[in-house]
């Protein structure tokens, strides 16, 4: 074996062979202990339910309203579209970008490529994409930051509690329960057991062929 066929230990850096653990083992470094790899028991199963779930709240946590505030008789209610349509009414446009793509866009996106590559590793279906669908996901990961914006949607509601009379509306609840649905989906996928399995297609594609 090449030292290119090597992986370094994140912790120690001691240079080791591809570990290859099966799902509920563990493998750790010889030197340090650390943790390389634990598959995860039904990964791609849990990953797929979670992705369904998700699919489904997504939709009522974005367009229906969240909160609906009462001052002096008149009532007003806001969801997640109305809030970026009113950053760009104020030409704050940046902030709303922003809050469009982490909250709407890559959360979103997150969710379809998590289905699209879990199902097709669940049926066993090869696709020439799958890898390039898991490298976009490993990135919009790290931008798809729902609980960002839930943080603002607490803030607000503090500062609104004591002048305005506040009624949270069904959308608030879908967006709770989307904010836990993701928050598992990220835990739940595997991303060594994922790409183990990939290559493991991409190799099934080959002899085939």
């Amino acid at each position: 074996m090449s030292k290119t066929d090597l992986e370094a230990c994140a912790e120690c850096d001691l240079l080791l062979n591809p570990a290859r653990p099966a799902l509920g083992e563990k493998a750790r470094c010889p030197r340090c202990g650390y943790l390389l790899q634990r598959p995860r028991k039904q990964s791609i199963e849990r990953t797929l339910a979670l992705s369904i779930a998700g699919l489904i709240l997504i939709f009522p946590a974005n367009l229906l309203p969240l909160v609906g505030i009462k001052i002096l008789g008149n009532t007003r209610d806001g969801n997640i579209w109305s809030g970026v349509a009113a950053l760009f009414g104020e030409n704050m446009w940046g902030v709303a970008v922003l809050v469009f793509l982490a909250s709407i866009l890559f959360p979103l996106l997150n969710i379809i490529l998590s289905l699209l590559i879990s199902g097709h590793l669940y049926f066993k279906k090869p696709n020439p994409h799958l890898a390039r669908w898991m490298r976009w996901l490993q990135h919009l990961d790290e931008w798809a930051m729902l609980e960002v914006y839930t943080l603002g949607i607490i803030v607000a509601c503090v500062k609104l509690a004591s002048i305005a009379e506040l009624k949270f509306d069904f959308g608030l609840y879908a967006f709770i329960a989307l904010l836990i649905i993701t928050g598992m989906l990220s835990s739940s996928l595997d991303e060594y057991l994922f790409w183990r399995h990939i290559g493991e297609l991409r190799q099934k594609v080959g002899h085939e062929s």
